[in-house]
């Protein structure tokens, strides 16, 4: 599914995916009550899931992962490439020598 730029609802989101679950289903050549039977969720589940009427999270990963399509959830979790630290040090101006308020001393007259 290429990435799109577009501003969605989370009913158009749940529609969206359900449509993609259910397309992999098809592909998969399962009908839904196999489906649920291999990710073990109820048949209510994948119907909801399917006709974008809310899942549970759990429900969603277990369908995903009995239609072999994990590379689904990896695209949620790109891996870390850069440190989020050294991404910052990067923004930052140049280190320089930390100057430091220097007092003057009083001097101090010694008449003997």
């Amino acid at each position: 599914m290429p990435v799109e730029r577009v501003r969605r609802s989370t009913d158009e989101w749940e529609a969206v995916i359900g449509a993609e679950v259910r397309a992999a289903r098809i592909a998969a050549n399962l009908d839904q009550s196999e489906l649920a039977k291999r990710a073990d969720i109820s048949l209510g589940a994948v119907k909801n899931l399917e006709a974008g009427k809310g899942s549970t999270l759990k429900s969603l990963i277990r369908v995903v992962r009995a239609l072999g399509r994990t590379e689904w959830l990896e695209s949620l979790t790109p891996p870390i490439t850069v440190s989020p630290v050294a991404m910052l040090s990067s923004k930052r101006p140049a280190t320089r020598t930390r100057q430091r308020v220097s007092r003057r001393r009083a001097t101090v007259n010694h008449e003997d």
